[in-house]
């Protein structure tokens, strides 16, 4: 095993991390790898899934098993899309 020295912690972080450590009733320094360990998994999963924000989204906002929410939800992603492209080769203003 080998040690990490993090320095330059805004107060506020430890104080976060502190507090985590005292509910979990875990040390500061034990509630810091679990937390490390949290993020390096969840990026790594978001890495992996190379999966769209369409995909990674769809199953928070409905239920996969009824067909008419997967649908409203198609045409609600249909419409951000459409939204977002009116601006695609639009001129460019000019600033002085």
């Amino acid at each position: 095993m080998s040690d990490l020295l993090i320095r330059d912690i805004p107060d506020a972080m430890k104080q976060d991390i502190a507090e985590r450590a005292k509910q979990t009733g875990r040390s500061l320094s034990e509630e810091a790898k679990v937390l490390l360990r949290k993020a390096l998994l969840a990026e790594n999963d978001n890495r992996r899934s190379g999966l769209s924000a369409w995909e990674a989204l769809r199953p928070i906002f409905f239920d996969e098993s009824d067909p008419e929410a997967g649908e409203e939800f198609a045409r609600i992603m249909d419409e951000i899309e459409a939204e977002r492209k009116k601006d695609f080769g639009r001129p460019v203003e000019e600033f002085e």
